[in-house]
């Protein structure tokens, strides 16, 4: 099998015995304790399964594969443990932490029928997440395409706000920006329905009038309709239907939400005709409306550009 499984023990003689008995079948690596495993996971994989022991020094197993989890969620996890453990392993299936768990000793047939199940299950969830990643880049695809020609002036706000929305992602060291970037590129994709005299004078610099501000207002909901019924976009739907919403104390508004926010109106500010500085000091002349902590990371990717 091409797929790598890690194993990580902090008994060189359990390694040993692994290696042995399973070589000629799996391809192998082992780690001596979770910080070597840590270290083979992030310069020697991408694994598909990691097998760990339960007790372990410094850093124990369930600690060590949630940590597994955190950097290759698609990653496999098995756990070995005693039978006086069953309780502690029991609780990271529960978790979510592991796939399986096996009792120590364990014989080399039980150990393979796991491996080769887990290396099912890893094939599974990539087979699934290719599909997925194919599905969503062709219908976002076809939406961006529509915009462009429909209406190149909105298209072209979209590109200014994903250009500052992932610059200001990146000082702020955001995990996921990928999830912003589709959000800010598919922000506008609801003007496809705002009569174009509105979005002319909106993309023009001129105010709106209050009907014509509330039928634009109606955007991102319009967006939040057509893609609602694409596969796990949920998270970014969500960032797309508060991109207008002025951020509160409490933190409720999902954090590239409050990104998109201050994008947006620094937009709007430039397309009103503003020098950068000014359109910032318009920013900071409302800014119970933003994030502190977003609009000084937002601040810094303005102009280090």
């Amino acid at each position: 099998m091409s797929e790598k499984i890690l194993f990580v023990d902090d008994e060189v003689n359990i390694l040993d015995t692994f290696r042995r008995g399973l070589r000629k079948r799996f391809t192998l690596e082992t780690a001596l304790g979770a910080q070597e495993g840590l270290y083979a996971l992030q310069h020697a994989g991408p694994f598909a399964v990691v097998v760990s022991d339960l007790k372990m020094p410094k850093m124990d197993g369930i600690q060590f594969l949630s940590q597994v989890r955190e950097f290759s969620p698609i990653t496999v996890r098995i756990m070995l443990t005693g039978h006086a453990d069953l309780e502690a392993a029991i609780a990271a299936v529960n978790e979510g932490h592991v796939f399986r768990f096996l009792t120590k000793p364990c014989d080399t047939g039980t150990l393979i029928t796991t491996l080769e199940a887990a290396i099912a299950q890893y094939r599974l969830i990539t087979a699934e997440k290719e599909l997925l990643h194919g599905t969503l880049r062709g219908s976002i695809k076809v939406l961006v395409e529509i915009l462009s020609l429909v209406n190149p002036e909105a298209f072209g706000r979209s590109e200014r706000i994903k250009r500052l929305a992932v610059a200001t992602a990146e000082h702020l060291k955001m995990k996921h920006v990928w999830r912003l970037e589709l959000a800010a590129m598919l922000s506008q994709i609801g003007c496809v329905s705002i009569p174009e005299d509105i979005l002319s004078k909106k993309y023009s610099g001129r105010k709106l009038g209050p009907e014509e501000e509330q039928i634009y207002g109606m955007h991102a909901s319009i967006a939040v309709k057509l893609l609602e019924n694409i596969p796990r976009m949920e998270e970014i739907t969500a960032i797309i239907a508060h991109q207008s919403d002025a951020y509160t104390s409490e933190g409720e508004l999902p954090l590239g939400a409050r990104i998109l926010k201050i994008c947006l109106d620094f937009d709007d500010f430039e397309q009103q005709g503003m020098s950068r500085e000014e359109a910032m000091s318009a920013l900071h002349a409302q800014l119970q409306r933003y994030d502190p902590h977003v609009l000084g990371a937002f601040e810094k990717a303005v102009f280090s550009e």
